[in-house]
């Protein structure tokens, strides 16, 4: 069985890399024959820092579904249309928005030293931190914050793009229209109805849909109703329940 993880907030915590118990646990999985998949918000560059090296080479969908990988190399990315791109860009300085602009690697972050995202950036420095002018192709976009957020917002729903607010942390994140974690997914070849899906929010909604299983890390109105059990987000049930569902399937 293909068994597919959103990282933070299901299986990584505070940014912090995956514990040792969670390791365990995927290794357990992929020594029983199933595979484990891994479907971020984050790009693949800030995404290997939390993976220990021998999964960096697992298929990955990162940035919500722009960005897939295999093998440890990056196949393919998906960005927004120059047209949108630049009325993003024309937004953010109307309502005068910090931002984290991601392109095929290189990124560009406006936002304060101390905001809880900016621990997650590029921390093994891998990348360039550059105007956004400077990036080839605008992929993925998060709006820390702004004035008049919920104008923004309305301006933002005119556009071909899909939003997603992340209250815990009151970020907007935005992906290219139609991309998502299942449309990802479906690049790497998953078929609907053949995997497990463990996520905690909005984003895993789509992938929760097309999931055989699915498991609601935390509290999550909409995913809590999707999935089909729910655990809390201590790391020690995270480890149980993945042991139960691979026994369950020997």
């Amino acid at each position: 069985m293909k068994f597919i993880f959103d990282l933070d907030g299901t299986i990584c915590f505070s940014g912090k890399p995956l514990s040792e118990r969670i390791v365990q646990a995927l290794d357990a999985l992929i020594e029983k024959g199933h595979e484990v998949i891994f479907a971020s918000a984050r790009p693949i560059r800030d995404l290997l820092p939390v993976l220990p090296a021998h999964m960096h080479h697992f298929s990955i969908v990162g940035g919500n579904g722009a960005f897939i990988a295999r093998g440890g190399k990056v196949i393919s990315t998906i960005h927004f249309d120059p047209q949108t791109s630049d009325n993003i860009l024309k937004l953010i300085e109307e309502f005068d928005a910090a931002y984290l602009i991601d392109s095929h690697w290189d990124y560009a972050y406006s936002g304060t030293e101390d905001h809880p995202i900016r621990r997650n950036v590029d921390p093994e420095q891998r990348a360039k931190n550059v105007s956004p002018a400077e990036l080839e192709e605008l992929v993925k976009v998060v709006i820390l914050s702004s004035l008049n957020g919920e104008q923004l917002l309305d301006q933002l729903h005119k556009l071909p793009i899909v939003i997603y607010r992340h209250g815990q942390e009151d970020i907007i994140d935005i992906s290219p229209k139609g991309v998502n974690k299942w449309t990802g997914l479906q690049q790497l070849g998953i078929e609907p109805q053949q995997f497990i899906a463990f996520g905690n929010d909005a984003n895993d909604i789509e992938m929760f849909r097309h999931s055989a299983h699915s498991v609601c890390v935390g509290e999550h109105t909409v995913l809590g109703e999707l999935a089909t059990e729910k655990v809390s987000n201590e790391e020690e049930q995270i480890f149980r329940k993945i042991m139960e569902l691979m026994v369950e399937l020997q």
